[in-house]
């Protein structure tokens, strides 16, 4: 008798555990690409949404500032690191966006992110304008540092189109794989849009030893008055071994957007729980102890996410 009840028992748990699997909403992050700061902080954050918001599951892949704007705006992803001025323009359908983006809502803003380029020690670069024939690798083609390439390259009269005309290359390539040209003298540029010392940077400057390129403060102005939304940055002395004096460069607020029909509780309770694991994350990047919560909402040109608004309004973020 009792064996006779077993199965049906077991097959009510079973339907009533896969309905409970099939409840959870998936939450996918893209994140940056391996070698930066991103994608170690995403997949951290990932798995702390997975592990402490109730009714969800969590992913993380790589991704860059604008083509994450995309995923998040297309329903292939739910969460999405990017930068505010790059979120704004989405939102707008402005710069490298052909049409807008309006699903996308402000979630968190993070810290500032630096445009950094170096060249190798021995080269004979000494500034942008030296770039002309030059084999350069300013990241992939929807990743924001590969926009401010276009911009400060523009205000010497460059574009990648002449650079190609002048016998040089421009490779759209991953960090990792910019550093192994590098090493192996393929290219003479290496830029990227993100946090200061960067992992990257701090291989190459290693071995076969680098020299950071700056821009004068007049030519960073020009570039910030035809890019709104660009800061001035600075990258200063010492924040890498061999940069002994400080360097004029641009900026730019890192945040964090999410699509606008992820459910306000899940999106309150990720929010929450993103602040209350602080800790966890300056861990994994020193530079998460420059992410404030007082900062939050600061530099948010697009609508915030309910959900979210919900959250810093309990927590006396203005």
């Amino acid at each position: 008798m009792n064996m006779k009840i077993a199965a049906p028992v077991a097959a009510i748990t079973l339907a009533f555990g896969l309905q409970a699997a099939q409840a959870e909403t998936f939450v996918r992050m893209v994140s940056g690409p391996s070698g930066g700061s991103w994608y170690p902080l995403g997949a951290k954050i990932s798995q702390v949404f997975g592990e402490k918001v109730k009714g969800i599951t969590t992913s993380n892949t790589s991704g860059g500032g604008i083509s994450n704007v995309l995923s998040v705006n297309g329903g292939d992803a739910e969460i999405g690191w990017s930068y505010a001025h790059t979120a704004f323009n989405g939102y707008k359908g402005k710069g490298k966006f052909k049409k807008p983006q309006p699903d996308v809502r402000h979630f968190a803003t993070l810290y500032p992110a630096m445009f950094q380029v170096a060249v190798r020690k021995d080269s004979a670069i000494k500034s942008f304008a030296d770039m002309k024939g030059a084999n350069i690798s300013p990241g992939k083609a929807k990743w924001t540092g590969t926009a401010f390439a276009e911009s400060i390259l523009k205000a010497y009269g460059i574009s990648f189109d002449s650079i190609k005309k002048a016998g040089g290359t421009v490779h759209h390539v991953s960090y990792t794989e910019s550093v192994a040209l590098m090493k192996d003298k393929h290219i003479d540029v290496f830029m990227g849009a993100t946090s200061m010392p960067q992992a990257s940077f701090l291989e190459l400057e290693h071995s076969p030893g680098i020299r950071f390129i700056g821009m004068p403060k007049a030519k960073q102005q020009e570039v910030i008055a035809a890019n709104p939304g660009f800061i001035p940055g600075m990258m200063p002395k010492g924040v890498y071994k061999s940069l002994d004096q400080d360097l004029h460069t641009l900026g730019i607020v890192t945040n964090m957007v999410v699509h606008k029909d992820l459910p306000d509780d899940i999106v309150y309770n990720m929010c929450k729980v993103f602040w209350a694991n602080h800790a966890s994350f300056v861990e994994v990047k020193s530079v998460w102890k420059r992410v404030k919560l007082k900062d939050a909402l600061a530099g948010a040109a697009i609508p915030v996410h309910p959900g979210a608004a919900k959250c810093y309004a309990e927590l006396g973020v203005k």
